[in-house]
């Protein structure tokens, strides 16, 4: 069953941010494009890198060990070496507050 969790202040993710955090065992990340809060896996699926220290694009996330691409709508990788996609997880902004479904 899932729940939805406060994660932070809309105003700690700022737009172009990455914001990664953990809750029990599961690594999250928050990226703030063009005013819009996507939340995804933390980690790359190709090598184990923390996205939170990648690279904020239109394109999506880049991870910063081996500069695969994901798309924050789907999770997808856009290139290689990644394939296997980022889970993606709902988002929802309640009075200034970014709530996770986990």
């Amino acid at each position: 069953m899932s729940e939805w969790i406060k994660v932070c202040n809309i105003d700690q993710v700022k737009e172009g941010q990455l914001f990664g955090f953990t809750h029990d065992e599961k690594k999250i990340l928050l990226a703030n494009l063009k005013g819009k809060i996507h939340a995804t896996d933390l980690i790359c699926t190709h090598a184990d890198a923390d996205l939170s220290t990648g690279f904020l694009s239109d394109e999506g996330v880049r991870c910063p060990l081996h500069l695969s691409v994901f798309n924050l709508e789907s999770g997808e990788p856009q290139n290689l070496p990644a394939e296997t996609p980022l889970k993606v997880y709902n988002v929802k902004i309640d009075d200034s507050e970014i709530y996770v479904e986990v």
